[in-house]
């Protein structure tokens, strides 16, 4: 049985419609107008244990009212959803205990004491057994650093540190399931890395399945190997990873650093139907080929048949191209 199984979701927010200044207000007190909007459209989901998928669309698209919906904390208006056999809205406690949440623009910690008092807090509220508390602790301290962490207030941290701090809490009472909505917005790169390869290792090693709701494509390519894209709060792709960049995200590009000018023309002659054009030095050029028709060795061999190359940079198909023509309604991902 899946882990998570939505059929049909959907959350309708009715909104108050009032004209503007003091005269629409008293006009709204008398006779009241409301239009509803659709957040979440007929959302069928279905997430196998062990999984770590990437959630995404554009603003406004869905992506975090499905996950207050997965968590319980909004009703929805329409469909079913179970999460490890509960309908978390109506088995709220129990729900709780088999989840972790971490959300990028807020956290968890209680704000003026310091996070190792935090951490005691929530090992009361899940009665967590202290050798236990003690065991995790220590392993989240050495593999997210917390040690300078733990005895600070938590409103004295950075955004890294407390995001770190915040991956702790969530997965102190060690969930089934990780919900992570943009958990690496505002890091640096270094913490970004530490992070990712944290979560890595809790899918891999430990089973955990992960939601990956996020505006970073390259969460998205550490992490996870299944892709959901949600626009307008429906469901427009639901694949393999991979299989959408086999399918839309075909083009690779190779930059060479000739010794001496480059007889592009020459090149060209050799590479019928691949584009190559000059660089921004005159010993500098870029091919861009389809992978699946030209290899990466053709074109090093028809380019160093031409010129004496001193170094080359491969630059590989990214998500990330996929998602934003999606977005900008340049793609239909139904092929795929």
């Amino acid at each position: 049985m899946p882990l998570i199984e939505t059929h049909g979701l959907t959350k309708v927010f009715r909104q108050p419609v009032k004209e503007a200044g003091l005269g629409g207000s008293l006009k709204h007190l008398v006779t009241r107008q409301y239009k509803d909007r659709v957040a979440v459209s007929g959302v069928d989901l279905s997430i196998e244990s062990g999984e770590a998928i990437a959630y995404v669309g554009p603003n406004g698209a869905g992506k975090s009212t499905t996950i207050k919906m997965l968590t319980g904390i909004l009703v929805p208006t329409g469909g079913t959803v179970e999460v490890a056999g509960l309908v978390p809205h109506r088995q709220r406690l129990e729900n709780a205990r088999n989840i972790g949440v971490v959300f990028g623009q807020r956290t968890q910690l209680w704000w003026d004491i310091p996070v190792r008092e935090s951490l005691a807090l929530l090992r009361d509220i899940f009665d967590i057994p202290e050798d236990v508390y003690r065991h995790r602790v220590e392993r989240f301290t050495e593999l997210l650093e917390l040690e300078e962490i733990l005895p600070s207030i938590a409103r004295r941290l950075s955004l890294g540190q407390r995001m770190r701090a915040d991956l702790a809490a969530a997965l102190l009472h060690d969930p089934k399931i990780l919900y992570l909505d943009e958990p690496t917005i505002g890091l640096d790169i270094a913490v970004k890395d530490r992070v990712r390869d944290f979560i890595r290792e809790l899918v891999s090693e430990r089973g955990t399945t992960v939601m990956l709701t996020t505006h970073d494509l390259g969460d998205i390519e550490d992490i996870c190997k299944r892709i959901v894209i949600i626009d307008e709060g429906r469901i427009i792709y639901d694949g393999d990873l991979q299989a959408v960049k086999d399918t839309f995200a075909r083009e690779r590009s190779m930059h060479f650093f000739a010794r001496g000018a480059v007889d592009l023309a020459a090149i060209r002659e050799r590479l019928d139907g691949v584009d190559v054009v000059a660089g921004e030095l005159p010993e500098e050029l870029q091919v861009r080929f389809d992978r699946f028709e030209t290899t990466a060795g053709d074109v090093v061999g028809a380019v160093m048949g031409v010129a004496d190359i001193v170094d080359v940079r491969i630059d590989e198909p990214a998500i990330e191209d996929v998602v934003r023509k999606v977005y900008a309604g340049q793609l239909d991902l139904s092929e795929a």
